[in-house]
């Protein structure tokens, strides 16, 4: 120990040992106990008796070690105390067994092996968000219904019912095989994906417009992915786009509503954030020119990337952004991509053609508020207002954002 520390610093150490060992700490508890129940609570009992002796003991040279010694003798314990069969005592015993444990995947490391077990495609999507930003994240079960404006005892019960689902159907706790990575690896970056995009634009009335603390989170669990799986091109795209996407966050609100891209201060812009999505970007089109073909993640991110390499919006390249979703549109041909597609195709060629893109889109993308608000943007920019008006009506039924329909209204309220 380092001696006693100020009761401040000691937060702040508990804090970082948190972010940067949670994830590794449950994952090497739930490889040695087979049991995600007693490795989540045995790492939240280490931090809890972390926070309650580190102010007087002072913080460990190794926090690390430390908390995985605490958290391994916790685990011991509840096995005693609860008066285990022989089967649970054989597993205390693994935490003295030195023979080195078989290999379990592509990747040998506890986090990713608890990412690839909490986004299982066994468990629904709900569940594998509330698992993955429980026992990876860290989150508590009240922050993670307070961020997807659920009843803690919903997101509980659905934490509780996928570990049960884990254990009954016996899913391991591995990395996928080579060949099976790419399609395990894409429902990873899905769920990471659908976090970002749920703080990026938070869809409850009762919320923040913009989310933080979830978009923080995602590129956190972003950048993990990243450090485990370097060589990967669908995560350095996604990492940049979430990178490119969370540099705009300061100029996305003004006074309680959503600014556009078009019209947001770029001076407002975080430039180191910008600058580290450009150059993963930069990195995958090097790839790219070597006959690696991008992902889906990949081509949003150099999307992003010509969007935010314009000092001016009227700088934009908007022939090489429509190239791009081309690009993009072959990869997933749906209609959120070609709505995308028109509302850049209007800036090259005009609204008159985007708009006859736009109409071709209604039947799919009817409850879809972006459909109709792309639609009556091009409506009035063509001097349609009565349609446009009702086009806007349309988009403000259907957004949940409170800053999104406050600029929808301020919009359709400037029509004659």
């Amino acid at each position: 120990m380092n001696g006693a520390v100020p009761v401040n610093e000691t937060v702040e150490a508990v804090a970082r040992a948190h972010r940067d060992e949670w994830a590794r700490l449950v994952g090497s508890l739930a490889r040695r106990f087979g049991n995600l129940d007693v490795a989540e609570e045995a790492a939240a009992e280490a931090f809890a008796t972390a926070v309650a002796r580190w102010p007087t003991d002072g913080v460990p040279r190794n926090p690390a070690a430390w908390l995985t010694t605490t958290a391994q003798r916790k685990a011991v314990d509840r096995l005693r105390r609860e008066n285990q069969r022989d089967a649970r005592h054989r597993e205390a015993r693994m935490l003295h067994d030195d023979t080195p444990p078989e290999p379990l995947g592509l990747v040998d490391d506890d986090r990713l092996r608890l990412i690839f077990t909490c986004c299982h495609p066994a468990l629904a999507m709900p569940s594998r968000v509330a698992l993955t930003l429980r026992l990876v994240g860290g989150l508590t079960v009240p922050e993670i219904a307070r961020a997807f404006l659920s009843q803690e005892s919903a997101i509980g019960q659905r934490i509780t019912r996928a570990k049960a689902k884990i254990k009954a159907a016996r899913i391991p706790y591995r990395v996928p095989s080579a060949d099976d990575l790419p399609a395990r690896l894409s429902g990873v970056l899905a769920v990471l994906y659908l976090v970002f995009n749920e703080g990026y634009l938070a869809s409850g009335p009762g919320t923040d417009p913009v989310r933080q603390d979830l978009t923080a989170e995602a590129v956190r669990l972003a950048r993990l992915v990243r450090e485990l799986l370097p060589d990967d091109g669908e995560v350095a795209g996604l990492l940049a786009l979430m990178l490119l996407t969370e540099a705009r966050r300061e100029a996305r609100v003004e006074g309680g509503e959503l600014v556009t891209l078009d019209e947001q201060d770029r001076t407002r812009w975080d430039a180191a954030l910008t600058a580290e999505g450009h150059r993963l970007v930069r990195e995958r089109l090097v790839a790219a020119a070597a006959g690696t073909a991008p992902g889906r993640y990949q081509v949003l991110a150099a999307i992003n990337a010509v969007h935010t390499s314009a000092r001016d919006v009227r700088d934009t390249d908007w022939s090489q952004v429509v190239a791009l979703y081309d690009q993009l549109a072959r990869l997933d041909p749906s209609p959120v991509v070609a709505l995308n597609r028109a509302i850049a195709v209007a800036e090259l060629d005009g609204p008159e053609v985007a708009l006859a893109l736009v109409e071709h889109l209604g039947s799919d993308l009817d409850d879809y508020h972006p459909y109709h608000a792309a639609r009556a943007d091009l409506l009035r920019r063509l001097c349609r207002d009565a349609e446009a008006r009702a086009a806007y009506d349309r988009a403000i039924g259907l957004t949940g954002n409170t800053a999104e329909s406050a600029a929808l209204t301020r919009r359709r309220d400037t029509l004659r």
